[in-house]
């Protein structure tokens, strides 16, 4: 009787003692860490609330080598274009610290950026801090927050990431069309498919 209370107050410490995983960014959060500054590939600092338009903010995770990221580069440019014409401001991060000396160096960014002519934000996740805010695991892996800074839906672009021939559901282009039109969005998460973010162990 005497062994198991001490086992019992040791797990009760124990799991007392043990931080919290990160939390799920839930729908309706607002922008996590909005008002501090990351490095743009252009060199400039930008905060994810100075990269949000009138109308809202698009935060797309991503990385240079990834085959997911190749495989839906059009796609991405393509809904960046949408966005920014209509009032949403777009911002892509890279969270790849494990591989920051590698191919995910701020060269090798705009590098990538120049390639598939991406003209937006992209910016360099110091110690996947925003990956971890967001709770963020795949590249891409989008997070759309309305103009009042809420989150509106967070997943794929699409029911296909490995085929844009294979597309049925345009998920994110959805979400952005009833976003602008002030209506719920009616599928507001889904499964995101895509390369692992690389993070510092």
């Amino acid at each position: 009787m005497i062994k198991a209370f001490y086992l019992s107050c040791c797990t009760l410490f124990l799991s007392a003692a043990t931080p919290n995983p990160e939390i799920a960014l839930e729908i309706g959060a607002p922008i996590p860490k909005a008002e501090l500054t990351w490095q743009d590939i252009s060199g400039k600092e930008i905060s994810l609330n100075a990269a949000k338009g009138k109308n809202g903010l698009l935060v797309i995770f991503a990385g240079n080598h990834c085959p997911y990221m190749h495989r839906n580069q059009d796609r991405i440019k393509q809904i960046s274009q949408v966005a920014s014409k209509n009032g949403i401001g777009v911002i892509m991060i890279n969270s790849n610290e494990a591989t920051r000396n590698e191919g995910e160096s701020l060269a090798a960014m705009k590098e990538y950026a120049a390639t598939m002519q991406y003209h937006g934000y992209y910016i360099v996740d110091k110690n996947s801090a925003l990956a971890d805010a967001f709770d963020a695991n795949h590249t891409p892996e989008c997070f759309l927050f309305d103009k009042t800074g809420k989150l509106v839906y967070k997943g794929a672009i699409d029911d296909s990431p490995g085929n844009a021939e294979t597309v049925k559901v345009r998920l994110l282009q959805n979400a952005i069309n009833e976003t602008l039109a002030g209506k719920a969005v009616n599928v507001a998460t889904s499964n995101s498919l895509g390369c692992n973010i690389r993070r510092r162990l």
